[in-house]
């Protein structure tokens, strides 16, 4: 979750090393810290909040430096404060930063104290700190007390490491958390994302678990768990300057939201032919693996949990293929039973969420063969490992809410499910046609619904003061509901649940009255008239309805039911449009609450950890 960051240069990196925190500040900003060579000492600074504080810091005192690394924090263990911000030092030699956890820290603590090592912190990245500089008496060098130090450690890392007696020279390792190093003339980085680096090289060096690399600013050389050297390929990454600035918005949330149009038309693109969907995108040989799945394994985290939920009845409607969807997190603890002919599909805008990276692990570990990776970003450590793989291309991503990821996975899934109905003869050739169409035209559909800001605005002034709110759906817009739910609570800070509208009367009706706002998915499908019902029930109780509908919904508006009209019903490609509507709503209520809608209070970006 945390961003970690390190250069050494022919110039002085303390700015190049606050910008770069500043672009990898979506995960994590409880506190950030930097630690610069100076002579045979190391400076080192460290600030409770966002970066800006820290930056404000080195204004002030101007440190300068060739040599140096920094850090944006995500709290696990400890809270947020200045003595748990890193980069943590020990014996005022050895200077790390940690992206990860270490899951032996307390019995490595207890050691360490033995040893006659004091801790300051309540962190559990002060034991690497320790570690290295015991492993550095003995070994003389960082490099060799790296390999030592990471035998030692159980968990998850990404580190970096400086040490007074060495100014020309950093030290980093990874295992199961990303770490890169960026390559430029002479200097040379790392960094958790190529994001920080976006302006100061586009070649990087992606590590693999067990590497321990050195990094000066005229070389880099990496080794892996043996010790031994290897060469891993340098890979070129373009990041547009206009895709990581807000540009003419005051949020990257209300950027990203408007970007949608764009980022489900590059998506798409390429991917359709004039009669069907195009053989192959989804990898070489994908066509013959599909002839053979009898079943698909979604599993996921958050929102692109929800992604897979609404997947779910595409696959089972479109393709005939039964779906089972999962959390990650809870995925590899109910000893799942796998069966052959199943094509199991991880989701993630990152690619580095831990919770479904272990899960695709205990997946391949427990014999399934097809690994189906949907991902924003190509070089991630998901898109690595699947032999099946789509990417979507929304652009980088930089509010903590989903919102451009969650429309072009949902694309994708269609797509998907789309070639599968084909590749099964379970779809007309007419059908297919008119479903491509419907694709086509998607992002002007998304462009036309994004006309409906204004109408959302109208709604804010009843949720600002509310301390809980209600999402309704059916069907396959009951995981909309879902994320609509989640964007409120993530943003806003206000309790928001969805609940299949059919299940009111089995508990949820307790809650209504006139202080319990209702938001409804109305599209006029099948469910439309039990949808219909179920709102009644909460008029009859005094409830507040607020209501996205297609064209036509039966109910009318009155003091107590506020409708949103999105036009005619948009078919199978329904929940992509009405979700449009509930991430403008989560945003102005929360922006109308004076909250920092990109950096939430206890949330980050890239969830690393598990």
């Amino acid at each position: 979750m945390c961003g970690i960051i390190g250069a050494a240069s022919s110039r002085n990196v303390g700015k190049l090393l606050v910008q770069g925190l500043h672009k990898m500040e979506y995960r994590g900003y409880d506190s950030a810290g930097i630690a610069l060579h100076q002579k045979d000492n190391i400076f080192n600074l460290r600030t409770l909040g966002k970066v800006s504080l820290l930056e404000e810091g080195m204004i002030q005192q101007r440190p300068k430096s060739k040599l140096g690394i920094a850090h944006t924090r995500w709290a696990t263990h400890g809270e947020p404060s200045e003595v748990n911000a890193h980069p943590h030092g020990s014996s005022g030699e050895v200077y790390i930063v940690h992206n990860g956890i270490i899951e032996n820290y307390l019995e490595l603590t207890d050691k360490l104290v033995e040893d006659g090592y004091a801790f300051n912190s309540e962190t559990d990245s002060e034991v690497i700190a320790h570690l290295l500089h015991k492993h550095f008496q003995s070994t003389g060098d960082l490099l060799e007390a790296m390999h030592d130090t990471i035998k030692d450690l159980n968990g998850a890392f990404a580190i970096a490491a400086i040490h007074s007696s060495d100014k020309n020279r950093l030290v980093v390792a990874r295992n199961k958390s990303p770490l890169l190093i960026g390559v430029g003339l002479e200097e040379n980085f790392a960094a958790s994302d190529p994001l920080a680096l976006s302006q100061l090289t586009n070649e990087f060096v992606f590590l693999e678990d067990g590497d321990v690399a050195e990094i000066t600013k005229e070389s880099y050389q990496v080794f892996d768990g043996k010790n031994s050297p290897v060469k891993r390929g340098v890979t070129e990454i373009d990041i547009a300057v206009n895709a990581v600035t807000k540009g003419e918005y005051s949020h990257f949330m209300e950027k990203e939201i408007y970007e949608q149009p764009d980022a489900v038309a590059n998506t798409i693109n390429g991917k359709l032919g004039e009669e069907d969907v195009l053989d192959n995108i989804f990898g070489l040989g994908s066509s013959e693996v599909f002839s053979n799945i009898k079943r698909i394994q979604f599993v996921a985290c958050g929102t692109s949990l929800h992604a897979g939920k609404v997947g779910r009845f595409w696959f089972e409607q479109i393709a005939q293929i039964p779906c089972y969807v999962d959390f990650a997190s809870e995925y590899r603890y109910r000893d799942p039973l796998v069966e052959d002919g199943t094509l199991f599909v991880t989701i993630s805008q990152s690619g580095e969420t831990a919770d479904t990276l272990a899960a695709l692990n205990l997946a391949r570990n427990l014999g399934l063969e097809w690994i189906f990776g949907i991902c924003n970003v190509q070089e991630s450590t998901l898109m690595r490992i699947c032999n099946l793989s789509f990417i979507t291309r929304a652009g980088p991503e930089i509010g903590v809410a989903s919102t451009k990821a969650f429309t072009t996975q949902l694309a994708s899934l269609f797509i998907l499910a789309l070639t599968l109905a084909k590749t099964k003869s379970h779809i007309s050739v007419q059908d297919e046609r008119n479903f491509l169409t419907q694709l086509r035209h998607l992002p002007n559909a998304i462009a036309s619904i994004l006309h409906e800001e204004q109408n959302i605005k109208n709604w804010v002034k009843y949720f600002q003061n509310k301390q809980n709110v209600l999402f309704l759906g059916r069907g396959i817009h009951y995981p909309i509901a879902m994320e609509g739910a989640l964007k409120l609570k993530e943003i806003s800070y206000i309790h928001a649940e969805a609940y299949a509208a059919g299940e009111l009367k089995h508990g949820p009706l307790a809650l209504i009255d006139e202080n319990m706002p209702i938001i409804a998915i109305a599209p006029n499908d099948d469910l439309v008239h039990k949808l219909k019902n179920n709102l009644e029930e909460v008029k009859a109780r005094g409830g507040k309805l607020f209501i996205i509908a297609d064209h036509g919904f039966e109910l009318q508006e009155d003091t107590c039911t506020k409708i949103i009209s999105l036009g005619d019903h948009a078919g199978f490609l329904s929940p992509i449009l009405h979700v449009i509507p509930l991430q403008l709503l989560a945003f102005h209520v929360a922006d109308s609450k004076g909250h920092d809608v990109d950096k939430p209070r206890n949330l980050a970006k890239s969830v690393t950890v598990e």
